[in-house]
């Protein structure tokens, strides 16, 4: 008999442990143990930095509108430290400017399409940040021209009980920004 060894799975610990990847390295992310790798396209920037700026316009427009960040590491739970591509703190929730890793939980997550996670951005992330209890997550999906929205109805929803599918002709918007609207027609234009 032949014994194969299995590969073990990483810690939350020991990922965090690797430090802060090196300017212009790949972005990585632990998911159900494992190191997976992001390689983004162009249109994955171009989308990133699209809803970045309009949440951070907004946020900017009046005190009291939160803090718009660039990825961070949430450390969910023993084997998963995910690192959406925008994230928005309601104010006061922001981890300070001195703060270590991992960060809090955002209120808003948003996953843009990358052909190497999207499968994990609609399975095993949506699924853990459900559980973990992320008020509300945006997956801007580039193939379709499409945004799927999940959000709890109220603070005390013990899931995501509220799921939209919008259109390149419909527009964004959350009960968490109020007066906060995206026209997704401006993250895909045509022509």
């Amino acid at each position: 008999m032949t014994v194969v060894p299995v590969a073990e799975r990483m810690t939350a610990g020991k990922y965090l442990a690797l430090g802060e990847p090196p300017e212009g390295r790949r972005r990585t992310e632990l998911i159900g143990g494992e190191v997976v790798v992001s390689e983004a396209l162009p249109l994955h920037s171009y989308l990133v930095d699209d809803v970045r700026f309009a949440l951070s316009a907004w946020a900017r427009g009046q005190p009291g509108r939160g803090r718009v960040m660039d990825p961070l590491d949430i450390q969910l739970d023993e084997h998963n430290v995910f690192v959406p591509d925008v994230l928005w703190y309601a104010e006061g929730r922001a981890p300070a400017r001195d703060a270590g890793r991992p960060s809090p939980m955002p209120d808003l997550g948003v996953e843009v399409r990358s052909p190497s996670t999207w499968r994990y951005d609609i399975g095993a992330k949506k699924a853990g940040y459900e559980a973990h209890g992320l008020p509300e997550l945006w997956l801007v999906d580039t193939a379709a021209e499409e945004a799927l929205v999940f959000r709890r109805s109220s603070s005390g929803a013990s899931a995501f009980d509220v799921a939209l599918e919008l259109d390149r002709e419909q527009r964004v918007e959350s009960p968490l920004l109020p007066g906060f609207a995206l026209d997704l027609a401006e993250l895909f234009p045509r022509g």
